[in-house]
Protein backbone atom coordinates (compact mmCIF):
# COMPACT_ATOMS: atom_id res chain seq x y z
CA UNK A 1 0.00 0.00 0.00
CA UNK A 2 1.26 3.48 -0.89
CA UNK A 3 2.62 5.81 1.78
CA UNK A 4 3.14 9.56 1.66
CA UNK A 5 6.87 9.07 1.07
CA UNK A 6 5.98 7.56 -2.33
CA UNK A 7 4.59 10.92 -3.49
CA UNK A 8 6.41 13.96 -4.86
CA UNK A 9 7.61 16.96 -2.87
CA UNK A 10 4.78 18.98 -4.42
CA UNK A 11 2.21 16.57 -3.03
CA UNK A 12 3.79 16.47 0.42
CA UNK A 13 3.80 20.28 0.56
CA UNK A 14 0.11 20.40 -0.34
CA UNK A 15 -0.68 17.71 2.25
CA UNK A 16 0.94 19.87 4.93
CA UNK A 17 -1.09 22.90 3.86
CA UNK A 18 -4.37 21.00 3.65
CA UNK A 19 -3.83 19.36 7.04
CA UNK A 20 -3.51 22.82 8.56
CA UNK A 21 -6.60 24.06 6.73
CA UNK A 22 -8.77 21.09 7.67
CA UNK A 23 -7.70 21.16 11.33
CA UNK A 24 -8.56 24.86 11.55
CA UNK A 25 -11.93 24.44 9.86
CA UNK A 26 -13.02 21.85 12.41
CA UNK A 27 -12.83 24.64 14.97
CA UNK A 28 -15.26 26.62 12.81
CA UNK A 29 -17.82 23.84 13.22
CA UNK A 30 -17.62 24.40 16.98
CA UNK A 31 -17.76 28.18 16.58
CA UNK A 32 -21.00 28.02 14.59
CA UNK A 33 -22.56 25.37 16.90
CA UNK A 34 -22.76 22.79 14.12
CA UNK A 35 -21.35 19.82 16.09
CA UNK A 36 -21.11 18.35 19.59
CA UNK A 37 -18.42 16.15 21.16
CA UNK A 38 -16.84 14.12 18.31
CA UNK A 39 -19.72 14.13 15.79
CA UNK A 40 -19.16 15.48 12.28
CA UNK A 41 -16.16 15.90 10.01
CA UNK A 42 -14.45 18.04 7.39
CA UNK A 43 -12.36 16.80 4.47
CA UNK A 44 -10.53 18.42 1.59
CA UNK A 45 -9.28 16.85 -1.61
CA UNK A 46 -5.82 17.65 -2.96
CA UNK A 47 -5.23 19.20 -6.38
CA UNK A 48 -1.81 17.61 -6.84
CA UNK A 49 -2.82 13.97 -6.29
CA UNK A 50 -5.87 11.75 -5.80
CA UNK A 51 -5.70 12.11 -2.03
CA UNK A 52 -7.81 13.73 0.66
CA UNK A 53 -7.33 14.87 4.25
CA UNK A 54 -10.01 14.06 6.84
CA UNK A 55 -10.60 14.12 10.59
CA UNK A 56 -9.63 11.06 12.68
CA UNK A 57 -12.50 8.99 14.07
CA UNK A 58 -13.82 9.69 17.56
CA UNK A 59 -11.29 12.38 18.52
CA UNK A 60 -12.62 15.46 20.32
CA UNK A 61 -12.36 18.73 18.42
CA UNK A 62 -10.30 20.32 21.19
CA UNK A 63 -7.56 17.77 20.57
CA UNK A 64 -7.38 18.03 16.79
CA UNK A 65 -4.11 19.23 15.28
CA UNK A 66 -2.77 19.32 11.71
CA UNK A 67 -0.66 16.28 12.57
CA UNK A 68 -3.71 14.28 13.72
CA UNK A 69 -5.47 14.71 10.37
CA UNK A 70 -5.48 11.53 8.29
CA UNK A 71 -4.47 11.33 4.62
CA UNK A 72 -6.26 8.73 2.47
CA UNK A 73 -6.56 7.95 -1.19
CA UNK A 74 -9.90 8.32 -2.96
CA UNK A 75 -10.80 4.74 -2.11
CA UNK A 76 -10.45 5.53 1.59
CA UNK A 77 -7.15 3.70 2.13
CA UNK A 78 -4.88 5.39 4.68
CA UNK A 79 -1.74 6.88 3.13
CA UNK A 80 -0.48 8.81 6.15
CA UNK A 81 -1.58 9.29 9.75
CA UNK A 82 -1.37 7.61 13.14
CA UNK A 83 -5.15 7.60 13.79
CA UNK A 84 -8.00 5.73 12.15
CA UNK A 85 -9.90 8.02 9.75
CA UNK A 86 -13.49 9.15 10.20
CA UNK A 87 -16.24 6.55 9.86
CA UNK A 88 -17.55 8.67 6.96
CA UNK A 89 -14.28 8.38 4.99
CA UNK A 90 -15.66 5.97 2.39
CA UNK A 91 -18.57 8.29 1.70
CA UNK A 92 -16.36 11.37 1.36
CA UNK A 93 -14.13 9.41 -1.02
CA UNK A 94 -17.13 8.31 -3.08
CA UNK A 95 -18.30 11.92 -3.43
CA UNK A 96 -14.86 13.04 -4.64
CA UNK A 97 -14.63 10.19 -7.15
CA UNK A 98 -18.04 10.95 -8.63
CA UNK A 99 -18.10 14.76 -8.37
CA UNK A 100 -14.78 15.89 -9.83
CA UNK A 101 -15.45 19.61 -9.24
CA UNK A 102 -15.89 19.05 -5.49
CA UNK A 103 -12.81 19.59 -3.30
CA UNK A 104 -14.44 19.94 0.12
CA UNK A 105 -17.01 17.86 2.03
CA UNK A 106 -18.51 18.52 5.46
CA UNK A 107 -20.86 16.48 7.63
CA UNK A 108 -22.55 17.81 10.76
CA UNK A 109 -25.43 16.92 13.06
CA UNK A 110 -26.48 20.56 13.48
CA UNK A 111 -29.74 20.74 15.43
CA UNK A 112 -32.30 22.27 13.09
CA UNK A 113 -30.98 20.81 9.85
CA UNK A 114 -30.91 17.38 11.47
CA UNK A 115 -34.46 17.89 12.75
CA UNK A 116 -35.59 18.39 9.16
CA UNK A 117 -33.66 15.25 8.20
CA UNK A 118 -35.49 13.33 10.94
CA UNK A 119 -38.81 14.26 9.33
CA UNK A 120 -37.64 13.27 5.85
CA UNK A 121 -38.71 16.66 4.51
CA UNK A 122 -36.96 19.13 2.22
CA UNK A 123 -36.50 22.64 3.62
CA UNK A 124 -38.77 24.69 1.31
CA UNK A 125 -37.24 27.66 -0.47
CA UNK A 126 -39.01 30.44 1.42
CA UNK A 127 -36.04 32.82 1.84
CA UNK A 128 -34.09 34.85 -0.69
CA UNK A 129 -30.87 33.62 0.93
CA UNK A 130 -31.95 30.08 0.05
CA UNK A 131 -32.37 31.09 -3.56
CA UNK A 132 -28.92 32.65 -3.40
CA UNK A 133 -27.09 29.74 -1.78
CA UNK A 134 -29.11 26.65 -2.70
CA UNK A 135 -31.00 27.57 -5.87
CA UNK A 136 -34.13 25.98 -4.43
CA UNK A 137 -35.08 23.81 -1.46
CA UNK A 138 -32.50 21.99 0.63
CA UNK A 139 -33.26 18.40 -0.41
CA UNK A 140 -33.54 15.27 1.70
CA UNK A 141 -31.51 12.23 0.66
CA UNK A 142 -32.31 8.58 1.39
CA UNK A 143 -31.70 6.76 4.66
CA UNK A 144 -28.37 4.90 4.56
CA UNK A 145 -26.29 3.18 7.24
CA UNK A 146 -22.93 4.61 8.32
CA UNK A 147 -19.58 3.01 7.55
CA UNK A 148 -19.63 2.33 3.82
CA UNK A 149 -19.98 4.26 0.57
CA UNK A 150 -23.77 4.17 0.87
CA UNK A 151 -24.17 7.68 2.31
CA UNK A 152 -21.87 9.11 -0.35
CA UNK A 153 -23.94 7.39 -3.02
CA UNK A 154 -27.09 8.96 -1.55
CA UNK A 155 -25.49 12.40 -1.54
CA UNK A 156 -24.35 12.13 -5.16
CA UNK A 157 -27.66 10.76 -6.44
CA UNK A 158 -29.65 13.47 -4.63
CA UNK A 159 -27.46 16.33 -5.86
CA UNK A 160 -27.87 15.13 -9.45
CA UNK A 161 -31.51 16.16 -9.04
CA UNK A 162 -30.62 19.47 -7.33
CA UNK A 163 -27.53 20.69 -9.19
CA UNK A 164 -27.48 24.14 -7.55
CA UNK A 165 -27.63 22.87 -3.97
CA UNK A 166 -24.40 22.38 -1.99
CA UNK A 167 -26.33 20.53 0.75
CA UNK A 168 -28.23 17.30 1.30
CA UNK A 169 -30.12 16.34 4.46
CA UNK A 170 -29.55 12.60 4.72
CA UNK A 171 -32.72 11.15 6.22
CA UNK A 172 -32.52 10.31 9.94
CA UNK A 173 -28.85 11.33 9.93
CA UNK A 174 -27.95 14.93 9.13
CA UNK A 175 -26.57 17.35 6.56
CA UNK A 176 -23.71 16.76 4.14
CA UNK A 177 -22.37 19.76 2.24
CA UNK A 178 -19.94 20.17 -0.64
CA UNK A 179 -17.81 23.00 -2.01
CA UNK A 180 -14.93 24.08 -4.18
CA UNK A 181 -12.78 23.57 -1.06
CA UNK A 182 -13.35 22.67 2.59
CA UNK A 183 -14.00 26.27 3.65
CA UNK A 184 -16.71 26.57 1.01
CA UNK A 185 -18.33 23.37 2.33
CA UNK A 186 -18.15 24.67 5.92
CA UNK A 187 -19.89 27.86 4.79
CA UNK A 188 -22.62 25.73 3.18
CA UNK A 189 -23.03 23.80 6.44
CA UNK A 190 -23.44 27.03 8.41
CA UNK A 191 -25.92 28.39 5.87
CA UNK A 192 -27.87 25.11 5.93
CA UNK A 193 -28.32 25.34 9.70
CA UNK A 194 -29.28 29.02 9.46
CA UNK A 195 -32.07 28.45 6.93
CA UNK A 196 -33.22 25.28 8.71
CA UNK A 197 -33.67 27.29 11.91
CA UNK A 198 -35.31 30.29 10.22
CA UNK A 199 -37.81 28.31 8.16
CA UNK A 200 -38.71 26.22 11.22
CA UNK A 201 -39.32 29.42 13.18
CA UNK A 202 -41.46 30.82 10.34
CA UNK A 203 -43.59 27.70 10.37
CA UNK A 204 -44.45 28.35 14.01
CA UNK A 205 -46.14 31.54 12.82
CA UNK A 206 -47.99 29.96 9.91
CA UNK A 207 -47.53 28.57 6.43
CA UNK A 208 -44.35 29.78 4.75
CA UNK A 209 -44.53 31.52 1.38
CA UNK A 210 -42.37 29.66 -1.11
CA UNK A 211 -40.55 31.67 -3.79
CA UNK A 212 -41.37 31.11 -7.46
CA UNK A 213 -38.70 29.11 -9.30
CA UNK A 214 -38.21 31.85 -11.89
CA UNK A 215 -37.30 34.28 -9.10
CA UNK A 216 -35.11 31.66 -7.40
CA UNK A 217 -33.17 31.27 -10.65
CA UNK A 218 -32.58 35.04 -10.83
CA UNK A 219 -31.48 35.17 -7.19
CA UNK A 220 -29.08 32.27 -7.65
CA UNK A 221 -27.58 33.70 -10.84
CA UNK A 222 -26.98 37.10 -9.22
CA UNK A 223 -25.45 35.59 -6.09
CA UNK A 224 -23.19 33.18 -7.95
CA UNK A 225 -22.06 35.57 -10.71
CA UNK A 226 -22.45 39.18 -9.49
CA UNK A 227 -22.44 39.30 -5.68
CA UNK A 228 -19.15 39.81 -3.83
CA UNK A 229 -15.64 40.55 -5.07
CA UNK A 230 -14.37 39.25 -8.39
Amino acid sequence: MASLSDYSDEVRVEVKEVRETVATLHQQLLKWNLVVWTAGNVSQRLHSADLMVIKPSGVRYEYLTPQSMVVTDLDGNVVDGTEAPSSDTASHAYIYRHMPDVYGVVHTHSTYATAWAATGRDIPCALTMMGDEFGGPVPVGPFKLIGSEAIGQGVVETLKQYPHSPAVLMQNHGPFTIGKDAEDAVKAAAMTEEVAHTVWAAQQLGDVIEIEQSDIDKLNDRYQNVYGQH
